[in-house]
């Protein structure tokens, strides 16, 4: 080659590297580089924001070193310790009640702390636009949210409970955060001073009572030692809130699973095109070496293409990421604060630097054989010997792997089984046409029900590939489907959407009998008393049940009632309802705790043991919207015990004025609007369906990236034998035919092993995950196989013109 022509070859360089990727060859690396960045991007996205909003926060979230929460009153050991270790500290006393305007009502979290709050993070509060960072008397600072629903300005007066406030200004940030969407009403600050005042405090109220401390360990600790905990209290540090962001270490549980399949299937995508292009290539690379071009003239033409190739998939994967990551924070919009701290240029580097990684060894292994091709290639193949250390770089992305998931053991769970699940389903479909070519079939079939059965090995991963991708987009639609369609089956058309809590003995009647005067379908009126389970049979109920169980009823405090009769809409499965010293349990509960008829109870109700005898076991519909209790006792046992009544009750539209007035007349009782609550839930289900559905869809675009190179290797490597079959004289119709019988058996199959599975596993998560009832999808079973036949058209149809070309007009 003469020194002009290296020149020209140089200068078309680039040029040649374009058209490479423009005809088609490498375009699929380009697509699995851009899924694999996209995932990346949005999971570390999410999981930087969520870290910003907890985990550096640390003990600012809970604005102390320290936190001791009951639903007494602070003990005064603990203050007399405190004062005399002379450690700051704080208080606050939070509950619920209803806040009115002159045009609307919102029930609140009111959250009533002294000047000294917070002493850890910071409180920020505008006034006319002017910050302020501390609670005084005589104030009201309202969230953002209650400005448009209470449709008040700064300035304005509302009511809480009894008393009247001038609104100071805005809550722009709170130290504390709450993660649970149902529980996370919109706050209100007020000064400790103006407490008294709201008469919202009365025996039996849900109150929470906080007492927040800084210094150093051995001083808590010594704090600690002072204070002796009831069943009612306990303490928070930074080590025992790790509760508080379960919601989100879940959820990004959950997302780094979708990650490492969408990784695993775009990485096996980059493997199988790179092979599928060195295979192609040799020749090309071959006569370009007997031309005189170099090694190393080689190695910059196949990394422009790749440097091209990451390019591309780096700036659409990071633009398609930021996108991603909006669309997957949606379900947890009412949880995360606002504004939210921004993730800087971490996740766009985490997620390019990744696909290098895993672009290593998949582009790395197949060219370092393309490079190494000899020149005798052009006129006679050879095979090409590879460095086996070249394998080696497979432990680049190992690694990596191993070091981002290390601690998430429901990835690997979860990969494994489906490595398992895969294999399964080749075998079977496998063993399905091995069964299908004994049946009595025309000529296209047997012949490409042949073709199958002689490469089992290929057929199987493809059939595997289709049947686990399909199914994966079953499971996620059905149990999608499953969950809406019960919700929708399981509200009654009739069931309650107004609860009316808080109810104070002496306005107890009169409430009522505005109800009833209305003609107000209501629900008998069931007093509320808060308290926790102690013991079983004289045994402390955690080491009772072996300290394992996470029973609802056992981790915090719950309502209790009494009662003369078990609701009529409980079921009684076991026992009967005895008059004196009795306790009726919900099954549930009574499964957790092994609890047995006549079993002795112990209880911790506002510091005091009450003992009871299981008398009863009850099946509650929590569903019903109806009001349901864990435990119910017989009078005689709380009678003595200060409560307050809970009512539920059916409005339509035309009372709506009616409750304004009712809570007008009754302040200090809280009104929950199920109405409103239900919109809520639908809105959450909607969004969390959304996240669940974006994530199925972008690991089936992974899936089918992988499928159709999958295929389209297939054929590439039938091509020779189709193209015999051409030159020895088979019709193009029959060799149409034989192909569209070969592929339709493939999705016929996949597909309905595909639904098979589907079907069994969302059984078994309905059963056993939610407790619904099991049914089956009718449509699926023709859907699931037309889809899968849909997609292998579409690769058949694209590449079977090129495919019918005979041998000898091939080479002509």
């Amino acid at each position: 080659m003469t020194t002009l022509n290296k020149k020209q070859l140089n200068k078309h360089l680039f040029q040649w590297s374009v058209k490479e990727i423009r005809q088609g060859q490498l375009w699929p690396v380009s697509v699995a580089l851009t899924l694999i960045i996209a995932a990346i991007f949005a999971l570390s996205a999410l999981a930087e924001r969520m870290e910003q909003v907890i985990v550096k926060q640390g003990k600012e979230a809970l604005t102390a070193d320290s936190v001791y929460r009951s639903s007494n009153p602070i003990p005064i050991e603990l203050i007399q310790a405190t004062e005399t270790l002379q450690l700051d500290h704080s208080s606050m006393v939070r509950f619920s009640t209803m806040a009115f305007s002159d045009n609307a009502m919102k029930l609140v979290s009111v959250k009533s702390v002294d000047e000294r709050y917070p002493l850890l993070g910071e409180l920020k509060l505008s006034q006319a636009g002017k910050m302020v960072s501390r609670v005084a008397g005589n104030q009201l600072w309202l969230d953002e949210r209650l400005f448009n629903q209470l449709e008040v300005e700064e300035g304005d007066t509302i009511t809480l409970g009894d008393a009247d406030f001038i609104i100071s200004g805005r809550v722009v940030e709170e130290p504390g955060l709450s993660f649970n969407p149902f529980q996370q009403m919109p706050s209100a600050y007020i000064h400790q001073s103006d407490l008294e005042k709201t008469g919202a405090i009365q025996l039996g109220s849900r109150v929470r009572y906080s007492y927040f401390l800084t210094g150093s360990d051995a001083q808590l600790e010594s704090i600690k030692e002072a204070v002796t905990l009831t069943p009612s209290d306990s303490w928070r540090d930074q080590n025992s809130e790790s509760r508080t962001n379960e919601v989100f270490q879940r959820t990004e549980q959950y997302l780094s699973l979708t990650v490492a399949i969408v990784v695993i299937m775009a990485a096996t995508t980059l493997v199988l095109t790179c092979q599928h292009y060195v295979s192609t290539r040799l020749k090309t690379i071959a006569m370009l070496k007997s031309l005189g071009a170099s090694k190393g003239w080689i190695i910059r033409w196949l990394l422009i293409q790749a440097g091209i190739l990451l390019l591309a998939a780096s700036v659409l994967g990071c633009l398609l990421g930021i996108g991603l990551e909006y669309l997957l924070r949606l379900p947890l919009a009412d949880l995360l604060p606002n504004p939210l701290p921004p993730y800087g240029v971490t996740p766009a580097l985490l997620a390019i630097s990744t696909s290098v990684l895993i672009a290593i060894p998949a582009l790395g292994i197949p060219l370092s054989n393309l490079i190494n091709v000899s020149a005798v290639n052009a006129m006679q193949p050879q095979q090409v010997v590879g460095n086996y250390k070249r394998f080696f770089l497979v432990l680049v992305p190992i690694t990596a792997l191993l070091v981002m998931f290390r601690d998430n053991l429901l990835v690997w769970l979860v990969l494994g089984g489906m490595m398992v699940l895969f294999a399964v389903l080749a075998l079977i479909s496998v063993a399905m046409t091995r069964v299908m070519a004994r049946l009595p079939l025309n000529a296209e079939f047997k012949l490409a029900l042949s073709r199958i059965n002689r490469s089992s090995l290929s057929s199987g991963i493809q059939f595997g590939a289709l049947a686990l991708s399909l199914m994966l987009l079953a499971v996620m639609w059905l149990v999608r489907t499953d969950l809406l369609s019960d919700w929708q089956r399981t509200l009654p058309d009739d069931a309650p959407n107004a609860f009316a809590l808080n109810i104070a003995p002496y306005e107890k009647d009169a409430y009522l009998n505005i109800l009833d005067e209305n003609s107000i379908e209501r629900s008998d009126a069931y007093p509320i008393i808060r308290g926790r389970v102690a013991t079983i049979n004289q045994i402390d109920a955690k080491e009772y049940v072996g300290g394992e169980i996470d029973s609802d009823a056992l981790s915090r405090e719950i309502n209790f009632t009494f009662s003369d009769a078990i609701p009529s809409y409980n079921t009684l499965l076991e026992g009967d309802w005895q008059p004196l010293g009795g306790v009726s349990v919900e099954a549930q509960v009574a499964k957790e705790l092994g609890l047995e008829l006549g079993d002795q109870l112990g209880f911790m109700i506002n510091s005091q043991p009450v003992t009871a005898r299981v008398d009863s076991i009850r099946h509650v519909e929590w569903r019903d919207m109806k009001p349901n209790f864990y435990f119910i006792f017989t009078p005689d046992v709380l009678e003595q015990i200060p409560a307050t009544y809970l009512v539920s009750f059916r409005v339509q539209e035309q009372d709506d004025a009616l409750l304004n007035d009712l809570s007008r007349q009754h302040p200090t009782v809280s009104l929950m609007d199920i109405r409103v609550m239900g919109a809520k839930i639908q809105e959450l289900v909607s969004q969390i369906v959304w996240a669940i559905t974006l994530l199925a869809g972008l690991s089936v675009i992974a899936g089918a990236l992988l499928i159709f190179t999958l295929l389209r290797l297939s054929l590439g490597q039938r091509q020779n034998e189709i193209q015999l079959y051409r030159t020895l004289g088979a019709s193009k119709k029959r060799v149409v035919r034989t192909i569209w019988a070969e592929y339709g058996v493939m999705g016929m199959v996949a597909g309905i092993i595909a639904v098979a599975g589907a079907e069994l596993i969302v059984a078994a998560i309905m059963k056993w995950g939610f407790d619904l009832e099991i049914q089956l999808h009718y449509s699926l079973w023709i859907a699931l196989p037309l889809l899968a036949f849909c997609t292998l058209g579409v690769v058949v149809n694209s590449l079977i013109k090129r495919l019918l070309i005979p041998i000898n007009k091939a080479f002509s």
